[in-house]
């Protein structure tokens, strides 16, 4: 007998609205921690490279937003953009696994942020990586949704 389907929302998880690129991998799950948001996904067959384990590019997708929510907030909610993202490939994840993304912040000099980030399954550590964001100009009037790094 296996074991039942992970239930994102029971655990506390919203399902963040779909937009652009991100409705093509989603849905992409996300809760508040502390002073950030932890995003997460349910992998599934989409996300599969040919050996039937998740693909890199959509686990450097989902680094990407992580660490990206959490230089926006480190950035005064100002839009930002991905300068540099190295990622480690520590462990392959699964079809049916929830996939938790979180960012640290290592430091802030001026309009560029330095960042971290790791993708677990549980304990087991899958990824890891690092980079550097770009804050940008605040557009005038843009909305902002709550945990929405754009």
């Amino acid at each position: 007998m296996s074991a039942p389907a992970f239930d994102p929302a029971a655990e506390g998880w919203a399902p963040r609205a779909p937009i652009g690129f991100s409705g093509l991998t989603g849905p992409l799950w996300s809760r508040p921690e502390g002073d950030g948001w932890a995003y997460g996904i349910l992998a599934d067959s989409r996300h599969v490279n040919g050996h039937g384990i998740v693909h890199g590019g959509m686990l450097m997708t989902l680094l990407d937003n992580a660490m990206g929510v959490t230089v926006w907030h480190a950035g005064g909610l100002r839009p930002v953009v991905t300068m540099q993202l190295n990622t480690h490939f520590l462990a392959s994840a699964h079809p049916g696994e929830f996939l938790e993304a979180r960012g640290e912040i290592i430091r802030v000099a001026n309009s560029v942020i330095f960042v971290r980030g790791m993708i677990t399954v549980g304990e087991r550590k899958v990824a890891a990586g690092d980079g550097v964001w770009k804050v940008l100009a605040a557009k005038p009037g843009a909305p902002k949704r709550e945990g929405d790094p754009a």
